[in-house]
């Protein structure tokens, strides 16, 4: 019996890294079926994703002899069954296109998660939820309120051991206490091709500047708004006949598309941080 591996790592850039990675995995019997580096020269590290099948199915033995070995290089690394779909929550307010784009996605088994519930300022999508049999907790936020609720969130949020949190056009502001405790580990979705037209309102931003294209950005959540390290990004073509009504029907689409996007290449361990940057490997 094997099961199937995804190790991803990153350390300062060496020579010998991926003979010893590939002599650690073939002593074990495992077989790379996969596998993907880069290095990055303006910083002196080098990323790697290995995906392998390895005849040892005790995950935990794995990952103490691969910690062990790990050390030597200096590694940041995570070890993952494919198997087991990544747990996650989804966060979202009013506009429900990308809640119910990925919904849809990930019952339609295009994406490998594990939805454990949705979180909601707005009562709006209690019963899309329920259609997916996913528990709905709705969470109202107010200035006076925003620390209790964001108590309640990161509750559920660990109850359901999530590895990862969606933001899916969720309009509220998280604080720099909560945006910690989720680094590298919670998605926006920002309805403008950053890092222009930042903070609300974008597609008014965008009509009043007669940009002739629109975009979305997926990227992590930090403290610092709408300044996160990027996964994706794409744009749709428009031109001075559209109102903002036009831009923003359009861009939903392109929203939708980005953020499935994303969360497919995190759920699949695709996206490695570098810095402020991301290193994916499609």
């Amino acid at each position: 019996m094997t099961t199937t591996y995804i190790l991803t790592l990153s350390c300062p850039d060496r020579t010998g890294i991926v003979h010893a990675v590939s002599g650690f995995l073939l002593e074990r019997g495992g077989n790379i079926e996969e596998a993907a580096q880069y290095n990055d020269h303006d910083t002196g590290l080098f990323f790697m994703r290995v995906q392998f099948a390895c005849v040892q199915a005790d995950g935990a033995a794995l990952n103490a002899q691969w910690g062990e070995f790990a050390q030597t290089f200096a590694m940041k690394w995570d070890l993952h069954a494919t198997a087991q779909p990544m747990r996650t929550v989804i966060m979202v307010s009013k506009e429900g296109h990308c809640l119910n784009d990925l919904l849809f996605r990930w019952k339609s088994g295009l994406l490998p998660l594990d939805i454990r519930a949705i979180v909601s300022n707005h009562r709006e999508f209690y019963q899309l939820a329920a259609s997916y049999n996913v528990p709905f907790h709705h969470i109202p936020v107010t200035a006076a309120t925003k620390q209790q609720a964001e108590a309640k969130q990161y509750e559920i949020i660990q109850a359901e051991g999530a590895e990862l949190v969606v933001l899916a056009r969720y309009m509220q502001i998280l604080s720099d206490d909560l945006c910690r405790k989720l680094a590298g580990r919670a998605i926006n979705i920002h309805h403008s091709f950053l890092p222009s037209f930042k903070g609300a309102k974008p597609y008014y931003q965008a009509h009043e500047r007669g940009v002739k294209l629109i975009g979305a950005t997926a990227h992590y959540v930090t403290a610092d708004l709408d300044e996160g390290p990027i996964i994706e990004q794409d744009v749709a073509r428009v031109d001075h006949s559209k109102t903002v009504e036009d831009l923003t029907a359009q861009g939903r689409d392109t929203e939708s598309q980005v953020l499935a996007r994303a969360v497919k290449w995190h759920s699949e361990h695709r996206v490695l941080l570098n810095g402020h940057k991301t290193v994916i490997f499609k």
